[in-house]
């Protein structure tokens, strides 16, 4: 798994500086985390959530006697103590917790942060507007991408710090809670219900998710399921009824799907956009219309890039957008839609009307949204399988997908496997790497990869 420190090596930051450049998050050095346990009780009408935080923490290569964890205002740190450590004292500010040990900690040592909090949880406010933990008409969301973790839980709030998870949620028992990973085990106490969920696979912190809502549980196939208010069955059998196939195209297209199923939850409410998470995506009762077939197909092709293959650094977005993007073109053509070809010229000739000053490979804050990082990142894919056939391209990508599954990636793991299949094909290694240069460090458009 990738590393700050090797992030730092590769010019990805500047350790003095610590920060990351797109977040602006102030990086957590020093240590990894390697297994996150949040046991949390979430009342739902006075939106209040409190409970305990344990992070089984290794120390890195040096010796360690303070550290941070990003955890928001609004939640409160009232204990922490270590299993393994003794804490002399914490503070919290600015969107940090600040714990120091009485004794310096040895390089790779082992320990349980315990951290007991609470509060009124609420979305952090960014430059890409209110992202986090939020109340919905019966319950509540969490969407997290970029850094809206800590606004419910304390982390390491980066993307290449990825975990596996033990998410356990008391909440009132009228209430079904959804969240990441394989149901352990849902028990009652009087009017409350302890929900227990265990991820199989490390996860990025933005990806977790607690969804609290009236939800009714509805089968889409051998490895899909949804979970809806119950006046919205119907509909949502009826939008989502080639998920299965989806999946399963997918699956044959890029390699196995990566994690044990695949669930999607849809709210009462309505959502500007679908919402992505670790196994399972979210969308709003405006999703439910039959009109959004191609953004099922982009979240759903997000569990492969962007939940299994995790990004090392923000400013690759285009990894995981452009796969999303090029899924939706190629379900398209599979679905008797228009080919992947006719979706990259038709989409190419939005983008010629565009301004053209955004670098796809290093977008920036402001742009890492933008749907022409989107959309260029699906033709840059476009023009290497145009360069490469179709047969040595897909090979790159499945060979791709499982060099790098549940870890993160860069785009050099990517060029590595284009460049292992460019002499088969007949194509020049630094041919490939003029076609990416051309789409991705350039502002100008390219020429159409007819």
């Amino acid at each position: 798994m990738t590393t700050l420190d090797s992030l730092a090596r590769a010019g990805f930051f500047h350790k003095e500086s610590a920060r990351d450049p797109y977040t602006s998050v102030e990086y957590n050095l020093g240590f990894t985390v390697e297994h996150y346990r949040l046991d949390l009780t979430y009342n739902v009408e006075p939106n209040r959530l409190q409970g305990e935080a344990t992070l089984h923490l290794r120390v890195g290569d040096e010796p360690l006697d303070k550290l941070t964890v990003d955890l928001a205002g609004a939640m409160v740190a009232r204990r922490v103590s270590a299993k393994g450590a003794h804490v002399a004292k914490f503070r919290q500010s600015n969107g940090k917790l600040r714990v120091s040990f009485g004794d310096e900690l040895a390089a790779g040592a082992e320990l349980d942060l315990v951290i007991r909090y609470g509060g009124t949880p609420r979305p952090l406010r960014t430059a890409w507007g209110e992202i986090g933990w939020e109340e919905t008409e019966s319950g509540s969301l969490v969407a997290s991408q970029p850094c809206g973790a800590p606004s419910w839980f304390p982390c390491d709030d980066t993307p290449s710090a990825k975990a596996p998870y033990d998410i356990i949620i008391t909440a009132d028992s009228p209430f079904t809670v959804v969240s990441n990973g394989k149901l352990v085990s849902r028990k009652r106490f009087g009017s409350m219900t302890r929900w227990h969920y265990r991820t199989a696979h490390p996860m990025a912190t933005y990806l977790a998710t607690v969804m609290v809502g009236e939800f009714t549980e509805m089968k889409l196939g051998p490895d899909t399921r949804a979970w809806t208010p119950a006046d919205l069955q119907s509909q949502v059998r009826e939008a989502f009824a080639q998920q299965q196939e989806m999946l399963d195209f997918f699956a044959q297209t890029y390699g196995d799907y990566p994690f044990n199923d695949y669930q999607v939850v849809v709210t009462e409410d309505e959502l500007e956009i679908p919402l992505e998470a670790q196994g399972l995506s979210i969308f709003g009762a405006n999703h439910t219309n039959g009109s959004y077939e191609r953004l099922i197909a982009h979240e759903l092709s997000h569990q492969w890039f962007g939940n299994s293959l995790g990004l090392a650094a923000w400013r690759d977005i285009w990894l995981n957008e452009g796969f999303a993007c090029y899924s939706e073109w190629l379900w398209g053509e599979h679905s008797g839609g228009p080919t992947a070809h006719e979706a990259a010229r038709s989409h190419y000739d939005v983008l010629a009307r565009k301004k053209e000053d955004i670098l796809v490979a290093d977008p920036g804050t402001r742009a890492m949204f933008d749907d022409r990082v989107y959309k260029r990142g699906a033709l840059t894919l476009h023009a290497l399988r145009r360069q490469l056939a179709d047969a040595p391209f897909f090979q790159a990508v499945r060979a791709y997908v499982a060099a790098s599954q549940h870890g993160t990636v860069t785009p050099e793991d990517f060029i590595r496997e284009l460049h292992s299949v460019a002499e088969d094909a007949g194509v020049a290694p630094a041919d490939i790497d003029a076609t990416l240069a051309a789409w991705l460090d350039e502002t100008a458009l390219p020429h159409f990869p007819a």
